[in-house]
This record gives structure tokens, sequence and C-alpha cells, in this order.
């Protein structure tokens, strides 16, 4: 692991690293090198991956929350801008009249789903960008959190900005593979999806390309796949109900139809308040995921490649 952050892979050594610093202290009696960061060094339980995601956040919430309401408001202006414009001009079935022909029906049909279609491309844009940056971002911030050490805007910056477009071509892969795979039956899309959550930690700390990044999520996850399904799983449900809980009260105004011509005639007011109540869910969920995947990615090197050891030793030469 370089000073500069970069966290070196086994199955490459790299001649450009500076030499090894002396081995770390004895293991403590209850195992593991200490805590210097927001987790212990050695292999973590569930709770341990979920708990240092959330001291992340509180070690550094100036940079963790304010980089991610940024992220957050951006999306969510796109988002409504998008939402707005599209559901604002879709053709009102009432003017159809119990009289319209076959053919006004279908073409009403397809002049709906044409624009909900563009509409929501366009979203999946808009959250693959945001989302890759800010799990990006989150990774570095992570990577120093768990060694105790400081990080600045632009110091994390400095060290994401040379991974950000095979990050994003890394995610746009991964998201292809995965929606082909769960067209045919769900069960592949889910297997892939498991096998390849760790490849974009292992982009940004190893510093590798997208291919070698896909090929170490499947190093790391292979023969535990089950117990990492389920800590991803884990944070998704609890990042869903923080979601939801934060959401509900600023979507009442909405009411509870799905209806897309109802939706479109709500009040530019109700629409805006849905919106923040969005932002404000993204920039605490949009963190959590990131930094737990993160720690999971660096619980699975500790385990497989003892990890600990060489976190051990870069803390060390950091105190």
């Amino acid at each position: 692991m370089s000073e500069t952050g970069g966290w070196t892979n086994p199955d490459q050594p790299r001649n450009d690293l500076p030499p090894m610093p002396p081995p770390p202290p004895q293991q403590r009696p209850g195992g593991g090198y200490g805590k210097p960061g927001v987790i212990p060094l050695r292999p973590l339980s569930v709770g341990e991956i979920l708990d240092g995601a959330v001291r992340t956040m509180r070690r550094h919430p100036a940079l963790v929350f304010g980089v991610s309401a940024v992220v957050a408001v951006v999306a969510g202006a796109l988002n409504f801008v998008i939402t707005y414009s599209v559901l604002g001009d879709l053709p009102d079935a009432s003017q159809l009249g119990p009289a319209a022909t076959q053919e006004e029906q279908l073409r009403w049909l397809r002049e709906t789903l044409g624009q909900l279609g563009a509409s929501l491309g366009l979203s999946i844009v808009v959250s693959l960008l945001v989302r890759t940056f800010l799990a990006g971002f989150i990774t570095v911030v992570v990577g120093r959190a768990v060694l105790g050490r400081p990080v600045t805007f632009g110091e994390a910056m400095a060290e994401l900005r040379p991974r950000l477009l095979p990050l994003l071509g890394l995610t746009v892969l991964v998201t292809i593979i995965v929606f082909i795979a769960s067209i045919f039956l769900v069960i592949p899309g889910i297997w892939l999806w498991t096998l390849l959550s760790l490849a974009a930690p292992a982009l940004v700390l190893e510093r590798s390309g997208v291919g070698q990044a896909m090929s170490r999520s499947r190093r790391l996850v292979s023969g535990t796949w089950w117990r990492v399904f389920g800590v991803l799983l884990l944070t998704v449900i609890a990042s869903w109900l923080i979601s939801t809980i934060i959401e509900i009260p600023f979507g009442v105004g909405l009411g509870l139809s799905s209806n897309a011509s109802d939706l479109a005639n709500q009040s530019v007011g109700s629409q805006l308040l849905a919106s923040l109540g969005g932002v404000i869910a993204e920039t605490i969920v949009g963190p959590f995921t990131a930094a737990a995947t993160a720690l999971l990615y660096i619980d699975q090197r500790m385990r497989k490649e003892g990890m600990d050891i060489q976190l051990a030793r870069s803390a060390g030469t950091a105190q």
C-alpha cells in the first residue's frame, strides 16, 4: 500500500512501490492489530461492516455529507426536470373518448410508452453518473478512514480523478451484464451482481483496469458468495428502510396514485417536495451503501489475503 492510497494487488507485484516497512507488533490478545481507524484490523462481522460505514460518515461528516448532498441535489434537479417535462407532455387518455378507434388507442399507447421510456432512460443515465462518482469518492474516503488518516476533498479528488472514466466504464459494463442475465432468469442476475459487487472498490483502491477489477471481485467473492450476498442484501434492506422513513412525509402531497396522468397533474410544489425528500434520503443512503461495499471488499481481502497485516504496517508508518 503506497502513501498515496493505492492498495497493492497480490497477483501483480509492483516495482514502483516503496519498500515494505518493518512487520507490525504482535497481535493483541483479542486477535487483530488494533483499531487505528473505523474498523478493527481483523476479519469483520456483519455488524462491524455496517458500523464501520456509519463511523466513516460520522468521522468525516462535512466531507461525506457535503459531497453527497451536492451530488444528490444535482441528480434530484436533473431527474425533476426530466420527469416534469416528460410527464407534463404525456397524451391525455381522456381525449380518446369511447369512440376511439383501435389505431388511435395504439398510437396513444406508443406515444405514452415512448415518452416514459425516454424519461426512464435519461434518469438511469443520471443515476449511473452520480452514483459512480459518489461510490468512487466514498471508497477513497473509506480507504483513509480504515487507517485513521485524515483526508480532504482535494486529496480525495486527486486520488479519484484518474479512476473516474475506468470506474464509469466498469459500472456501465457490470450493469449491462447483470441486466442481460436478469432478463432470462432472475437468479443468474443476482449471482452475477454479487460476484461483481467488489469490482468498483478494487478498481479504485488497487488502481487496476476494468477487466482486472472484475477478475479481482470474482476471486474475492468465490467461496464466500452467500456471505457476501447476505451483507449486500442487508445493506440494501437497511438503505431501503432509511429511504422510506425519510421520504414518506415528503411524498404525502403526491397521494397514492401511480397513474402517470394523475402524477402529471400534481402541482409543481408537490413534486418539488417529493424530490426534496429523495435528495435528503440519497444524501444519507448513498454514502452508507458505498462505504459498506468498500468495507466488505476490505474484509474479504483480510480474510483471504491477510490484508490486516498490510493495513497494520501502513497504519503504523502513519502514526
